[in-house]
C-alpha cells in the first residue's frame, strides 16, 4: 500500500510540475507577444511622440508608415544617406530578434490591406507568397489613368485613393461582382491639395492631409465622419497637437484602432514618424453635432 501511495504522490508531483511549466511558458509567450507589438515601444498618450526613435529615426527622411495586422512589422519609406530614392524598408521581430530589411530600393507609398496579404503601393501592389512579398504587380484599368500616390482599402475591398494634382478630388472604387467599378469622386469638403487618404476598415471615417488658408501650416491632417444618411460630415482639422507649421501628413489608425500614426516633413530629406493615442482624433466626432 505504501508503494502505491508513494507512486501516486510521484505522479501527482509530475502533473503539478507540468502544469506549472505550461503556465510559465504561457506567461513567457504572452510577454514576448506583448513586447513584439509596435516593436516593444511604450504607448503614447494624448501628445504625439516620435515612434521608436532609437530604431527608426535617423537624420534622413523616415515617412509613410504602414503596419501589419499582427502589429509586429512596421513598414516605411526611407530617403537620404545611402538611399537616394524612396526605399521601402521593414522593421520587425523575426526569430525573437529585431531586424530591419530592405523590401525595395524604390517604392510607392505603402498600405497593407486589412487581411495582411496585399501591400498596396499607389498604382502597384505586391501579394504574399511562399518567399515573402511577390514582385510588383500593376492594378491596371480603371486605375492606370490616375496619378495615384496613396491607395487604401476598406474591409469590403473598396479602394480610396488620391491623385497627385492640385485641386484633384479624393476618389473611391467599389468591388462589384469581382470587378472594380469606375472610380468616383468623393463628395467631401476638401481644400487646395488633397492627398494620402486613409479609410476606416468599416468606412465610418476618412482621414487625409490638405492645404487650406485656415490651417496651421503647409499641410494639415483632417478627418470626416460618415453621417447617418451615408454622407460625409465636415472636414475637421486634427488640431494643434498634431498639426504644426510643417507638413503633417499621411495619417493612419493602427489595425487595432488604438493609435494614430502620421509623419512630419521638415523639407528635403528630413521627416519623422509620430504616433498618438487614437482617442485624440475620435473625440472630434462630437463636432459633427
Amino acid at each position: 500500500m505504501k508503494i502505491i501511495h508513494y507512486s501516486l504522490l510521484f505522479v501527482l508531483a509530475l502533473v503539478i510540475n507540468a502544469c506549472n511549466d505550461k503556465e510559465h511558458k504561457s506567461k513567457v509567450n504572452d510577454e514576448v507577444s506583448l513586447e513584439e507589438n509596435y516593436l516593444g515601444q511604450n504607448p503614447p498618450g494624448i501628445e504625439p511622440q516620435l515612434f521608436a526613435p532609437d530604431l527608426i529615426k535617423t537624420e534622413n527622411r523616415e515617412a509613410e508608415v504602414a503596419i501589419s495586422p499582427d502589429l509586429k512589422a512596421i513598414y516605411f519609406r526611407r530617403r537620404g544617406g545611402e538611399y537616394k530614392t524612396n526605399a521601402l524598408v521593414v522593421v520587425r521581430y523575426k526569430d525573437n530578434e529585431l531586424t530591419e530589411s530592405l523590401i525595395a530600393s524604390k517604392s510607392g507609398e505603402p498600405f497593407i490591406a486589412p487581411d495582411g496579404n496585399t501591400i498596396h503601393l499607389g498604382r502597384n501592389y505586391r501579394v504574399k507568397d511562399s518567399s515573402g512579398w511577390s514582385a510588383v504587380k500593376l492594378l491596371g484599368a480603371p486605375f492606370d489613368k490616375f496619378p495615384i500616390m496613396r491607395l487604401t482599402v476598406a474591409s469590403n475591398g473598396t479602394y480610396y485613393f488620391d491623385e497627385a494634382s492640385e485641386n484633384g478630388p479624393l476618389r473611391y472604387s467599389r468591388l462589384v461582382d469581382g470587378n472594380y467599378e469606375e472610380p468616383k469622386a468623393l463628395n467631401l469638403d476638401v481644400g487646395v491639395w488633397n492627398a494620402h487618404p486613409f479609410i476606416a476598415p468599416d468606412e465610418s471615417y476618412i482621414i487625409w492631409d490638405d492645404q487650406r488658408e485656415s490651417g496651421y501650416g503647409d499641410s494639415d491632417l483632417y478627418i470626416s465622419f460618415r453621417q447617418q444618411d451615408n454622407s460625409w460630415g465636415p472636414a475637421i482639422n486634427l488640431g494643434d497637437k498634431i498639426n504644426t507649421e510643417f507638413e503633417d501628413v499621411y495619417g493612419s489608425v493602427s489595425p487595432d484602432g488604438k493609435y494614430f500614426f502620421f509623419h512630419r516633413s521638415y523639407g528635403g530629406d528630413k521627416a519623422d514618424i509620430f504616433w498618438v493615442d487614437a482617442k485624440t482624433i475620435f473625440s472630434l466626432r462630437n463636432r459633427n453635432h
